[in-house]
């Protein structure tokens, strides 16, 4: 699985609706603004011109372009640190306020029904749609799941 199936498996408003919970103030104490801002190719980076691209995003997503999925993901996941430090706390992984070691072996905290687990949890505390991104990327980087998790019906 690539990053950007991720994006394209949740389908396009889900994907409108990560791109209008990317926080400016966040990307700027980040010090990411001026990078997403030449990365998403907006003379200004705003939420109203986040949304007007959002067609333009979604069709470089569809190309497959991984490099900017993966700085789209970064936007979008610093955006909501609480919920990924609550998400990753309760899995037990051990981080430094969010953050943690890439060399860390995941395999260790992915029990089997992890994803519903934690997507039932959490999911009436933080928006749905980035829950269940933040869910799938994790999948993605530490577990190296090949499939997209979907809600369960």
């Amino acid at each position: 699985m690539q990053l950007s199936d991720i994006f394209l498996g949740q389908g396009e408003p889900k994907f409108t609706d990560l791109l209008r919970g990317i926080s400016i103030g966040k990307l700027k104490t980040y010090q990411l603004y001026d990078r997403m801002k030449v990365r998403l190719h907006l003379a200004k980076l705003n939420s109203e011109n986040l949304r007007k691209a959002a067609p333009k995003f979604w069709a470089r997503l569809s190309e497959r372009d991984e490099e900017f999925a993966s700085e789209l993901a970064q936007a979008i996941l610093v955006s909501h640190l609480d919920m990924i430090k609550a998400v990753i706390d309760d899995l037990g992984i051990p981080n430094q306020d969010g953050f943690f070691d890439k060399d860390i072996d995941g395999s260790k905290y992915f029990t089997d029904g992890w994803q519903t687990r934690s997507y039932e949890k959490f999911k009436d505390v933080y928006p749905p749609q980035v829950l269940l991104f933040y869910i799938n990327h994790l999948a993605w980087e530490l577990a190296k799941s090949e499939q997209v998790f979907q809600v369960p019906a």
